[in-house]
Order: C-alpha cells, then structure tokens, then sequence
C-alpha cells in the first residue's frame, strides 16, 4: 500500500514540460534579443555602417529564432494557421509584428532612412513584448505564468539587445558616448533587480520544488558573471583604463550569454508543470476532512494553484 501511495504522489507532483525543446527555446532566446537590438539600434547613434550592421543582426535573430520554432511543428505549413487568432493569441500577435519587424527592418537596412530605423525599433520592442506574454500566458507552468516573468524577460531581452548593440559598436570602432555606457550599467542593474523580484516572487507565492531548486542554483553565478562582471568592465572604460573596445566587448557578450543561459534555464530546465493539488482529502463517514496536498510542493498554504 505504501508504494502504491508513493506511486500515486509521483504521478500527481508536477513533471518536467517537455512539449517545447530547445527549438522553441530558441526563439525566445534570439528573438528578444534581436528586437531589443533593433530598438537600440534606433536610439543610439552609430555611424551609418554601423547601424545597419546591428539592424541585419537583429533581422538575423529574430529570423532565425522563427526558423527553430517553425522547424519544431510536425506540419510546418500549419503555422500558417497562427494568424487567425489575433483577437486572443500573444502568439499570433508575434507573428504579426514579425511581419512589420522585416518590412521596416529591411527598408532600414536598405535604404539607411532614419524614419524606417526608428520604426523597426519600435515594432522590434513590440516582438520582445509579444514573446514575454506568450510566456506568462502558460498557465499550467508556474515558472512562466507568474506575473513578474513579464518584466523580467522584458528586462534580460533590453539588456541582450544593449550588450551586442555594445559588441557590434566595438568590432566596427563606432564610438559609443557615455550617456551609451552608462545607460548599459542601469539596464544591467535593472535586470539584476528584476530577477531578485522575480525569484523572491516564486518563493513567496509558492512553485514547485524542483522549479525552485533550479532557479536558486543558478542565482549567484547569474548575478556575479551576468551582472557584476560586466558592470565592471564598463566601469574600466568609464575609468579610462587601455583597451576600451576590449572592455566593451567583453562586458556586452557577458550580458549577452548570461541572458541565454537565464531564458535557456526558464523555458528548458526550470519548467515543471502544476501538478495536481487537492484543497482537503475527502474522508468516507462523519468526521473532518484532512488536510490539503500539493505533491512536489514545498507548502500549500499561500501558494497559487
């Protein structure tokens, strides 16, 4: 009896999704960046090459983000279907905003126009706004559904996009002011506070504990070499130390790479599904009902179902 209790337990504790792979994971992890670059490409000013460099990199994200996760559908020429759910699918908002990404991105690249630039960074922040509720709106995974998931892939996404905007300006020797890198160091900073957020949030409204596990693990190497390292190497630059294309570059691939490692971590490993909960265990005859059970949890109370 006892093993079949604990059989029972391990079926209703929450499992590992394993609906979305590293295809789909894919998309969030390039896509958010390159609409991020796209923005950033329209509000800093590079010299012209420059520029147009950063917007074929961010095209180049996000297409090939689109690409994984068209390959990931069994029946790719179903994905047409996306679009005839505007009204209710962050989905289908996606994929319409990827539309006017490469309109725009394109006539920018193309043309150099001023106009097209800035309207491919506004439509590239429409993306990254889109990814981040498509995320929030899994419902079933409690990593993702959490309402500070949104800020917090807004967040790493701003940041990815600012750290290659910093890696493409140092390959090509375009100078970046110090209003640029200092704006680098708050959006760094105001990833890292997301996160705290985001993780204190988990803890205080409850996951399951595995998710959390996942997510405490990797706490302190995501803030020191995503966060305090770069911050430091831009510090170096602001400080007039040798080597500023150097630093630059270094500070923003950090950025970059710990902000993959941060969204591989979300969508791949640190996404466990509900599970089951009962708000009180039934009992046959007179007598009071026991108490609540949410296998895999580390408590109940307080925690959102």
């Amino acid at each position: 009896m006892k093993n079949r209790g604990r059989n029972i337990s391990d079926r209703a504790a929450p499992k590992q999704q394993r609906n979305w792979d590293m295809r789909a994971a894919s998309n969030f992890i390039a896509g958010g960046a390159g609409g991020s670059l796209l923005l950033f490409a329209a509000i800093v000013s590079l010299e012209a090459d420059a520029t147009r460099t950063a917007i074929l990199l961010g095209l180049i994200l996000i297409g090939a983000g689109l690409t994984c996760v068209w390959f990931e559908i069994g029946r790719p020429w179903r994905a047409l279907n996306v679009y005839r759910h505007f009204a209710t699918s962050w989905m289908t908002r996606e994929a319409v905003v990827a539309l006017l990404v490469f309109a725009a991105g394109g006539l920018a690249f193309l043309t150099g126009s001023t106009l097209f630039v800035v309207m491919a960074g506004i439509f590239g922040l429409a993306f990254l706004y889109s990814q981040a509720r498509i995320l929030s709106a899994n419902k079933g995974i409690p990593a993702w559904r959490h309402p500070r998931s949104v800020s917090l892939m807004m967040a790493t996404g701003l940041a990815e996009g600012a750290g290659f905007l910093a890696c493409v300006a140092s390959v090509s020797s375009s100078v970046i002011g110090v209003w640029a890198l200092a704006g680098l160091i708050v959006l760094i900073a105001g990833r890292a506070w997301f996160w705290k957020s985001y993780l204190g949030g988990m803890i205080a409204d409850g996951a399951p504990d595995a998710a959390l596990k996942v997510l405490r693990g990797i706490d302190s190497r995501f803030v020191v070499f995503g966060h305090v390292l770069p911050v430091v190497a831009v510090a170096a630059v602001l400080a007039g130390i040798p080597g500023r294309a150097g630093w630059i570059f270094v500070a923003g691939l950090v950025v970059v790479a710990s902000g993959w490692f941060l969204k591989f971590t979300l969508i791949r490993r640190a996404a466990f599904t509900q599970g089951i909960a009962v708000l009180h265990l039934p009992v046959r005859g007179s007598g009071a009902g026991g108490a609540a059970a949410k296998p895999g949890w580390a408590a109940v109370s307080g925690a959102k179902s």
